[in-house]
């Protein structure tokens, strides 16, 4: 096997024994991730929202600064995947279970708590006015989903494709350190780098995938009637982990290209079926207005002091900031290893907007037509149900429901292969010392622990466990990102620098 032992070794152990503690004492893990997970937030939130808020204007800058013209690979460099294959993979690896695990109860959520208003209402909420708790909700869930979370990714993925394709070094977190650092990334200091990249990928994607399991069984047993237990969730993650094997084994053009795209289509039918069997003007119009909300509130949205609505802001924004930065090594290596050829602009705008635009559509859609069920006095079984089973409720409230929900069930189970697999390989990448060229039996080693872990974590103490570890290895992580920037920044710089003066001497002689 290829491995980087001063890597592999030590998130491997970590891995067991988190695996083997939660087997052996599961209330005492269910406990100790409890404490974590509020002890985290209550002492850092304002750390997290400070972090997203310097990625997200990094991007911008990056974007419209002269630095945007600059082409990952050099000049010459051409694409390796069409634009429609390249964003479906973007938008698959990076949150499109959590889009459709969420999508109806965040919204459905969040107009409630403003309705009733609190400190668990977002921005205090709109107490007795359904029209402003729609638009509070609505921009709440986007805040979540939008800009912030997908500038985290894009930061990463940007850093190591530069790196990578500019400077030919490994496809690692390290890389884009050297800048700050010089042959020091290449000791214990890039050791350090790497490990905490692993474990937060790992965290991360264990949270996505038990999100993935509880919804998809959730659909099961509600459309069914199966038994949601421990397991019938192990049987399907079994048959989940055979068909991820064979996508790892086909590789990133066999496997999760094909997977990603088949998904997107899907996802757009399910779209547009509930679309058309809504108010489908209303829902339209509410695009426009959702957007403009969102906007108008994204400053206070991410505030990061002083903040009164302190239930929604600690249990929702700053738990997904640390989610979506664990996520980040993960999301963002797999981002650089399909954007060879594009320009940084094309990359941030392709990463970072293009997704952002497509959450808002889903959300409205889906969050839009869910409150108006409500507000229109047919909604009390979908206000009542639980997080995990109120997409498969509104479903149920529009034509042919047992037709989209197991539609809905494929949806999900394919963004949970592809979710996986991406990962995988992207975990294999870092302990590997950026190799891509890594045998089958190693990458099989990683899509296992990766599902050990989820299993273990769901069983003994549900999502409460899988979000402590993604909030505990995100907190680092954050402060890597944050320097990352900066490395990143002298990079693109002395690249730039480079190609003015190329230019000036190809002027000079002609």
């Amino acid at each position: 096997m290829h491995i980087n032992p001063a890597v592999f070794v030590p998130t491997a152990l970590i891995s067991l024994i988190v695996i083997l503690f939660s087997i052996v004492a599961p209330q005492a893990s269910a406990d100790f991730f409890s404490a974590l997970r509020s002890g985290a937030v209550a002492r850092f939130d304002w750390f997290f929202m400070s972090a997203g808020n310097v990625l997200l204007l990094f991007c911008v800058i990056v974007a419209i600064s002269p630095l945007g013209s600059i082409r990952l690979g050099g000049k010459g460099a051409t694409p390796d995947y069409s634009r429609l294959s390249w964003f479906a993979m973007l938008f698959g690896a990076g949150m499109g279970i959590g889009l459709v695990f969420y999508g109806v109860g965040e919204p459905v959520t969040h107009f409630t708590t403003s309705m009733a208003g609190g400190s668990g209402a977002p921005l205090g909420g709109a107490i007795g006015d359904p029209e402003a708790a729609r638009g509070l909700a609505m921009a709440a869930t986007i805040f979540d989903w939008g800009l912030h979370p997908w500038a985290i990714f894009t930061v990463t993925g940007l850093a190591l494709a530069v790196f990578c394709f500019d400077y030919k070094m490994p496809l690692s977190m390290r890389s884009a350190f050297y800048p700050l650092f010089g042959k020091a990334v290449w000791g214990r200091a890039g050791d350090v780098i790497e490990i905490l990249a692993v474990l937060a990928t790992i965290f991360g994607l264990a949270t996505s995938l038990g999100l993935g399991a509880q919804q998809a069984m959730a659909g099961i047993s509600y459309l069914y009637g199966v038994a949601n237990s421990s397991p019938t969730i192990l049987m399907l993650i079994g048959v989940m982990a055979t068909i991820t094997f064979l996508s790892v084994r086909g590789g990133i053009d066999r496997g999760i290209r094909i997977l990603s795209e088949v998904n997107m289509w899907v996802a757009f039918a399910l779209l547009v079926f509930v679309l058309s069997t809504g108010s489908t003007l209303q829902l339209l119009a509410d695009l426009g207005r959702n957007s403009v909300t969102y906007l108008g509130l994204l400053p206070a949205l991410s505030n990061p002091v002083g903040r009164t609505d302190t239930g929604f802001y600690n249990d929702w924004s700053v738990y997904y900031w640390a989610w979506w930065i664990s996520w980040a090594p993960f999301v963002g290596m797999f981002m650089a290893r399909i954007s060879l050829g594009r320009t940084v602009r094309e990359f941030i705008a392709g990463a970072m907007i293009a997704p952002t635009m497509l959450g808002i559509i889903w959300l409205t859609i889906f969050g839009d037509a869910s409150i108006a069920h409500i507000v229109a006095g047919n909604g009390a079984e979908l206000a009542k149900a639980s997080i995990d089973t109120q997409l498969f409720v509104l479903l149920a409230s529009l034509p042919w429901a047992q037709f989209t929900s197991v539609v809905a069930i494929a949806l999900i189970l394919i963004f949970f292969v592809t979710g996986w697999d991406s990962g995988t390989l992207v975990i294999d990448t870092m302990t590997a010392g950026g190799r891509t060229d890594t045998p089958l039996r190693q990458k099989t080693i990683w899509l296992f622990a990766v599902g050990g872990i989820g299993i273990v974590l769901l069983l003994s103490g549900g999502l409460t466990s899988l979000q402590a570890g993604a909030i505990a290895t995100g907190l680092p992580l954050a402060g890597v990102l944050l320097l990352m920037c900066v490395g990143t920044l002298k990079g693109l710089l002395a690249l730039h620098r480079s190609s003015a003066h190329q230019d000036a001497i190809e002027t000079a002689d002609g």
